[in-house]
């Protein structure tokens, strides 16, 4: 994969890169595309016709410059399939020809119009959850900071969570395990925005109390994990109920293909999805 993958610097061939290999998701009753405050969404239902289900906003990654819809057409199906919860799959603005804050303001703008239209669909707007894989991870960690009361969850996957790239699973993993340090540092310099801003760099955020109920996904031969693990620390510190799923031997992108871990991942996301919301405090 490593070999076949483009190096950082080529907007259009690392596009065109991250459109093959996918593997089909499960069948869902109903998939159909429309528009969010004038972002493309695609509306993944497992049953029509349902009522108090959860509603999982999903951000796909792609370092905020190539994927989209079609790329994370089976990570939506898995999670629809396996947690009986409605799926809206965002096509946020990608840079660099659209820089930060573009893409969070189209999660926002999206978060808020699936909430609005939650029973509708069949859903419950107290079971709303963000959610995304790497970049889009990211975003959905933004989401949570900029909108915690419109959240009940949170389901990060190996999400960026802090320009500086300070870690030491950054040197330890940076070259050799497909995702590389060079790829990502050239991600955070398309995507802008000042590195230290909580809304770019959400490990930066002074004050995390009051986020909903976390998990996070992570993989260990990942630049990105230790990011990952003191984010969870800090949610933690500040008394919010996080859960880690650390998965031993994979590398950054593993959510998204045909591999044991892959897959045990996925149905473990479903399955934390499905949880009731917690009591009110």
């Amino acid at each position: 994969m490593a070999a076949a993958f483009p190096g950082p610097g080529d907007v259009a061939a690392l596009r065109a890169a991250a459109t093959g290999g996918r593997s089909a998701g499960p069948e869902v009753a109903s998939v159909r595309d429309g528009e969010a405050a004038g972002v493309p969404v695609r509306v993944y239902d497992p049953a029509p016709g349902g009522a108090g289900r959860p509603l999982v906003v999903f951000f796909h990654g792609g370092g905020w410059v190539m994927c989209g819809l079609a790329t994370h057409d089976a990570t939506c199906r898995s999670l629809a399939a396996g947690s009986g919860a409605v799926v809206v799959s965002a096509d946020y603005r990608l840079a660099p020809e659209h820089p930060w804050p573009a893409a969070p303001d189209d999660a926002l703008n999206v978060l808020l119009w699936a909430r609005l239209r939650a029973p509708a669909l069949g859903c419950d707007p107290g079971r709303v959850v963000v959610a995304g894989d790497s970049s889009g991870g990211n975003l959905a960690a933004v989401t949570a900071l900029r909108a915690p009361e419109l959240v009940a969850g949170q389901l990060l996957v190996y999400p960026p969570l802090d320009a500086a790239m300070v870690t030491r699973s950054t040197r330890t993993y940076g070259e050799g395990h497909f995702h590389t340090a060079a790829h990502m540092a050239w991600y955070w310099e398309q995507y802008g925005g000042d590195p230290a801003h909580p809304h770019v760099s959400p490990l930066r955020a002074p004050d995390l109390a009051g986020l909903p109920r976390t998990l996070l996904v992570l993989a260990d031969c990942d630049p990105l994990r230790d990011e990952g693990l003191a984010y969870a620390r800090r949610l933690g510190a500040a008394g919010v109920d996080c859960a880690v799923h650390l998965y031993p031997g994979v590398f950054h992108g593993f959510l998204g293909l045909p591999l044991p871990a892959g897959r045990a991942a996925l149905a473990a996301a479903a399955a934390w999805l499905r949880l009731p919301p917690a009591p009110p405090v």
